[in-house]
């Protein structure tokens, strides 16, 4: 088995490689003058599984090309198999074309990319929509970060009533799983989005007066959806409002709109590496996906379910 490392997060890299007890794979990535992209591997891949980690955070498009031309190169190179860790796979927002209108279908373009460059095998965390895995012509191992967000949730419900909160009605399934585990109740969010990155909060269904709540979501960006959600739970009454999500897009102002808000706590992961002005942040604070991801290449490469790391 082989890992190789592209540049959007080489600290969970450096993570994941010295739980597996393993060296990092060699490869030097760099940039011609012009901006393009320039791979070469440094270690011999013929008859290797390899593992390539990277995620499809800012900027997206060139860490993109970096995973694509990293995979044509182990494939050319002879590797037995070539496997694309994204923690955070980007572009998967766009996955069906709403009421016919002219957009692409993003999530299906990065899948043939992927394929086309021989890439055997996905493992992502938490895809933003689980239909995407169709779209591939490869297997998909789509594994879920709510261990890891749980695990800290049921430590941080402290004194009192809580819930979970969904921040929209697409986010009930997630945000269900999360109370029926911690053994607590659910409200939800109603809001209308005008058009891409606005939202507005219109209704909160359940009782949050004097509880702890804690909204649940997959990717955070700009974060206007989560500050108003937790400006509206305080008016209704809400003692703290945290929140948990899986991938810290942050794009934009949004640190400084969390710092500003009525948010007291955004706990987020690892699978897109923290800004300098995000790090900086006093309410946002991260929790390690290493030990599961690591867990679950260990997994793949000796040919064992993966299902039963969330039984």
């Amino acid at each position: 088995m082989l890992l190789l490392g592209g540049r959007s997060c080489p600290q969970l890299v450096e993570q994941m490689t010295g739980i597996l007890k393993i060296e990092p794979g060699r490869v030097n990535l760099q940039h011609f003058s012009d901006g393009e992209n320039y791979v070469e591997l440094e270690e011999n891949v013929r008859g290797k599984s390899v593992f390539i980690v990277q995620s499809l955070s800012t900027p997206t498009n060139d860490h993109l090309m970096e995973l694509m031309l990293m995979a044509d190169a182990v494939r050319r190179s002879s590797a037995a198999e070539v496997v694309a860790v994204t923690p955070y796979l980007g572009y998967a927002r766009q996955d069906r074309r709403p009421r016919s209108i002219r957009t692409p279908i993003s999530a299906r373009v990065v899948a043939d990319m992927l394929t086309g460059v021989g890439v055997n095998c996905l493992l992502t965390i938490d895809l933003h929509a689980e239909q995407i895995q169709g779209f591939y012509q490869v297997p998909v191992d789509n594994i879920y970060g709510m261990p890891v967000l749980m695990g800290d949730m049921s430590r941080e419900l402290g004194e009192g009533p809580a819930m979970v909160v969904a921040p929209d009605i697409g986010g009930v399934v997630r945000a269900r799983a999360f109370a029926n585990n911690l053994g607590i109740d659910l409200a939800i969010i109603d809001k209308r989005r005008p058009r891409a990155n606005i939202a507005k909060v219109m209704n909160i269904i359940g009782d949050v007066g004097g509880k702890n709540c804690f909204i649940v979501d997959d990717i955070v960006d700009t974060a206007n959806t989560l500050c108003q959600a937790a400006a509206a739970l305080k008016d209704a009454g809400a003692r703290r409002v945290c929140a948990y999500c899986t991938h810290p897009v942050l794009s934009g102002g949004a640190p400084a709109r969390i710092a500003e808000s009525a948010l007291d706590e955004l706990v987020v992961t690892d699978t897109i590496t923290l800004s300098p002005t995000a790090s900086s942040c006093d309410k946002i604070r991260y929790l390690s996906v290493a030990h599961l991801l690591a867990e679950a290449v260990a997994r793949m490469h000796r040919k064992i379910s993966l299902s039963s790391l969330f039984s």
